[in-house]
């Protein structure tokens, strides 16, 4: 008899703080030790952190990361910030050259693009409640559909 892994998924808001994309790890790698996916701890920590730090950078305001798994050994990292700019490099018809050799920065979404299964960016509306921002995404593991 066949066992069916049901979908699952965590939001960790985080405040505009310097310590904030190591919280994070440090959780995302509780969460996949609790859903028995160690094999993927390397490549979301790369993932989470990228783009963690991306938005501690480049906005002011608070972010939250979600992961979730919606089929066994698959995960998607996603983090949200308040602003809706995508950046430069994330989409497919922007795609800057590698930093020089010698660059200190401008390297986190081309390791997120080299790393990831798949990648997205979700540009959101305020309304109502919402606060609006994007939605940048990564999958990893098993079934993630190649970009």
């Amino acid at each position: 008899m066949a066992t069916v892994s049901p979908s699952w998924n965590y939001t960790l808001h985080l405040p505009h703080d310097p310590r904030a994309p190591g919280v994070a790890r440090g959780a995302l790698r509780l969460i996949l030790a609790a859903h028995d996916m160690p094999e993927l701890t390397p490549t979301a920590e790369l993932l989470a952190v990228e783009l963690l730090t991306n938005s501690h950078r480049h906005t002011k305001g608070p972010y939250a990361l979600r992961v979730h798994s919606a089929d066994p050994g698959r995960l998607r990292v996603a983090v949200w910030d308040t602003d809706p700019r995508v950046p430069p490099g994330f989409s497919d018809r922007d795609r800057p050259p590698p930093p020089a050799l010698d660059a200190e920065d401008g390297r986190g979404l081309h390791l997120v693009r080299s790393c990831a299964n798949a990648w997205g960016v979700s540009v959101l509306r305020e309304l109502g409640a919402s606060k609006g921002g994007k939605l940048l995404w990564a999958e990893c593991g098993d079934g993630a559909v190649a970009r």
